[in-house]
């Protein structure tokens, strides 16, 4: 088995690993046991997910339940609770490299069956150029991996040299949100109930790195440039009547951005994976973007991966995921 023969294709999986753990110093990671288990990063801390002994940490583990699922190939990526983004830079980009080292040698005896993104600091844009180069070109890995909340929007010019050196570099960027409040600002405190930080979170903030990335030009200004979004870009399916038609009409608008068709020409040019829970979701996204730019996802063995074996729901996507993966 390999990327080039695999019929089903997982583009969203989270890892967590060992040789992580205290690479922020005080911040973490932190795995423990009180009655159920334990993770802590920061000041936050996360109940009753079992990270040790699951495919999260142990490859054969997850190898096996691949097994089980149909999937033959799986992208492997940080665990959104230890992006960091908000932290001292010095601590954070000795976690990425940490980070990008264990996990590169953790995948290198299952190249076959697994690939893996880099996590990088993104309060550190030099450091973070330097730290993709070296996971592409040294460790193997497919790209960066990042949050879509780093304390500036995802059009700042500042980041265009980024965007550059990953078009220099032919790899794409996998934007994927964190939990707010985790390192960084707090958001809304209605969100810190009933799960609703990722529930209803994640999906505000993949709506906003939509619309962000159109309205604020990153994509004409970096026409090579590809970027997948998770879960389907959040609210995308359902606003993109209303996403479209601001593009056209608001006052902050482009002229470029207000030509029948425009925005639509933009939105095709992202990726997302289908990861979105309900069949009727998906098909209003593929509704609405372009479908040869959709992957399929499970966030593997977390709380909401589908049950089953998904071979035959990941077969048609997996042609998609070759390409972006450069197969």
């Amino acid at each position: 088995m390999s990327l080039a023969t695999a019929t089903s294709i997982d583009v969203h999986a989270h890892a967590v690993l060992e040789d992580t753990m205290g690479a922020a110093g005080a911040y973490g990671p932190e795995l423990g046991y009180e009655e159920k288990p334990r993770f802590r990063v920061g000041s936050y801390e996360l109940h009753g997910v079992r990270y040790r002994g699951s495919p999260f940490m142990d490859v054969d583990l997850r190898l096996a339940a691949m097994d089980r699922a149909g999937i033959d190939y799986q992208l492997l990526s940080p665990n959104p609770l230890t992006y960091f983004h908000f932290i001292e830079p010095p601590l954070a980009r000795e976690f990425c490299r940490i980070h990008n080292d264990g996990l590169a040698a953790q995948i290198a005896p299952h190249r076959e069956r697994l690939a893996a993104c880099a996590a990088v600091p993104m309060q550190d844009i030099g450091f973070a150029i330097e730290e993709t180069e070296r996971a592409v070109t040294d460790l193997g890995m497919v790209g960066p991996y990042i949050g879509s909340d780093f304390g500036r929007p995802l059009d700042d010019p500042a980041l265009d040299v980024f965007y550059a050196k990953l078009v220099a570099l032919d790899v794409p960027l996998f934007i994927h949100p964190a939990p707010a409040g985790i390192d960084g600002p707090a958001g809304d405190p209605n969100l810190r109930r009933f799960d609703l930080d990722i529930i209803i979170g994640f999906a505000a903030q993949e709506t906003i790195a939509v619309c962000t990335l159109i309205y604020g030009g990153v994509l004409e200004r970096h026409p090579k440039l590809d970027i997948c979004i998770s879960h389907g870009g959040g609210a995308t399916g359902y606003l993109y009547g209303r996403m479209a038609s601001a593009a056209r009409k608001r006052p902050w608008a482009r002229e470029e951005l207000r030509a029948d068709g425009a925005f639509e020409a933009l939105l095709h040019r992202l990726w997302f994976d289908i990861h979105v829970h309900a069949p009727e979701s998906v098909a209003l996204l593929r509704s609405r973007v372009n479908c040869d730019r959709l992957l399929f996802g499970t966030n593997f063995a977390g709380w909401d991966q589908q049950p089953g074996d998904v071979r035959e729901e990941a077969r048609p996507y997996a042609d998609n995921a070759r390409r972006l993966l450069r197969a």
